[in-house]
């Protein structure tokens, strides 16, 4: 079975086609016969050899890859589930070692797993679940009510535009960061004030929202630079890690999507809102496998508008 991996920690060249053992669903499990993997920023931190440390007991080839879509082609024996074989289905996958998403076939626990939208191909389906989960658990964290105002920076990226358009099928008010070129487009997203991006994000937000916002979501890494533009009291919600100072009461949170896990229930959430027309999917690009590290490179080269997906 093909699947794309690194044998050494390396720039794009190092992704490489590989031999992978077939592999069957066990217990409580789905075999998933990938059709499509997108390729986030995360998946060049594995292969560069920046999340070294978590693999060092692992051997190779790590196979990168969060994101998957395909066909269930098996169940394992006594799983509970109402998946069946052939239905196009969407999941969220964690890497651990040649457990990842660039690969023609990947077992998966049925938990993580659900049906892919209606009337939405692989390749569409492939770019939402870790994403999209990630969106969905910053928002969560900022606990914000309806009619509360949330704001978005990177808003033209993948977890930013699902941020804005979560939140407003959650009810809330929206102001977004954007580059003069993407304006248009987080405009098109839903934002309800679009503020132009740069290192003085908080105070572009204050100028349209004196009193602060109720949260933030980070998708830029701006960390101390956008702090400023949220409330007393309010909540701010990073993907880098970012732990905050604890300044003017500011709840803190470290939204990190492998606590969503075996979330199908949130999956399937998500596949109503794209199925309801609330969240749309971008794709970029698509690239066979043997193109893989081509995508690599594009992705590390920044400004990409959509998804970038590796089709097998």
């Amino acid at each position: 079975m093909r699947g794309v991996g690194i044998i050494e920690f390396g720039g794009p060249e190092a992704l490489q086609l590989v031999d992978l053992p077939e592999e069957h669903a066990g217990a409580g499990q789905v075999r998933v016969r990938v059709h499509a993997a997108t390729v986030n920023p995360t998946d060049t931190y594995l292969r560069n050899g920046s999340r070294a440390a978590m693999l060092k007991d692992v051997p190779p080839p790590h196979v990168p890859g969060m994101d998957a879509a395909g066909v269930i082609d098996e169940v394992g024996p006594g799983t509970s589930t109402d998946l069946k074989v052939g239905d196009a289905v969407f999941a969220m996958v964690v890497p651990n070692g040649s457990h990842g998403a660039y690969r023609e076939s990947i077992v998966l626990s049925a938990d993580a797993v659900t049906r892919a939208p209606a009337g939405v191909g692989h390749v569409e389906a492939s770019t939402l679940p870790m994403n999209g989960l990630t969106a969905r658990q910053s928002l969560d964290q900022l606990a914000l009510k309806p009619g509360q105002t949330v704001a978005v920076t990177g808003a033209a990226g993948a977890y930013g535009g699902y941020v804005v358009q979560l939140a407003k099928a959650d009810g809330l008010r929206v102001i977004a960061d954007a580059a003069p070129a993407d304006e248009a487009l987080v405009k098109g997203l839903g934002a309800d004030i679009v503020v132009p991006r740069g290192a003085d994000v908080a105070e572009q937000i204050r100028k349209v929202c004196p009193e602060g916002v109720d949260g933030l979501a980070d998708g830029s890494f701006q960390s101390e630079q956008a702090v400023g533009a949220v409330r007393d009291g309010g909540a701010f919600a990073s993907v880098r890690g970012w732990a905050g100072t604890g300044e003017r009461g500011i709840t803190f949170h470290r939204t990190s999507v492998r606590d969503y896990d075996h979330r199908a229930d949130l999956l399937a959430g998500l596949r109503e809102h794209v199925e309801s027309g609330a969240v749309t999917l971008r794709v970029a690009a698509t690239y066979p496998p043997e193109q893989a590290a081509e995508a690599h490179r594009r992705i590390e080269a920044h400004g990409v508008r959509g998804r970038l997906v590796i089709t097998f």
